[in-house]
């Protein structure tokens, strides 16, 4: 039997949006790039599908949770995808729900910077100086 495509929205690091058809747990995998969450913020009937291990993988910053007031609660790391939920699985996405996450997503991003670490120090500056004379 052949799984059904669907129509989901990805959400990649610091992209825009992209609506995609997927058939399958094979390109569920493959999207998010590991083992599948399924994680549901939203008061419809939509599921944030990430990578389960994101975090522990150090996948890089994605797009934040907000609670009804906008406030960050958390942020997903690595790739995701947003789709639609059925009776027992997963369901294309209409095509309101499509504009309103495009919308909300294409608008919205983690931005980080790099923390520098101390400079190690040259070795060669702690090598023992010879007498003056010396060159």
């Amino acid at each position: 039997m052949r799984d059904k495509t669907i129509r989901v929205l990805v959400a990649e690091p610091m992209k825009p949006c992209q609506v995609r058809e997927i058939s399958g747990l094979d390109d569920m995998r493959a999207i998010v790039g590991g083992h599948i969450q399924a994680v549901y913020p939203f008061r419809d009937k939509v599921a944030l599908v990430c990578n389960e291990e994101g975090k522990y993988l150090n996948l890089p910053y994605n797009r934040p949770l907000t609670d009804d007031q906008g406030i960050p609660y958390d942020i997903i790391c690595g790739t995701f995808f947003l789709a639609g939920l059925g009776a027992e699985d997963f369901v294309s996405l209409t095509e309101a729900q499509i504009h309103r996450y495009k919308e909300l997503y294409d608008n919205m991003a983690v931005l980080t910077a790099e923390i520098p670490t101390p400079q190690e120090k040259h070795t060669e500056s702690k090598k023992k100086r010879g007498m003056r004379h010396e060159r």
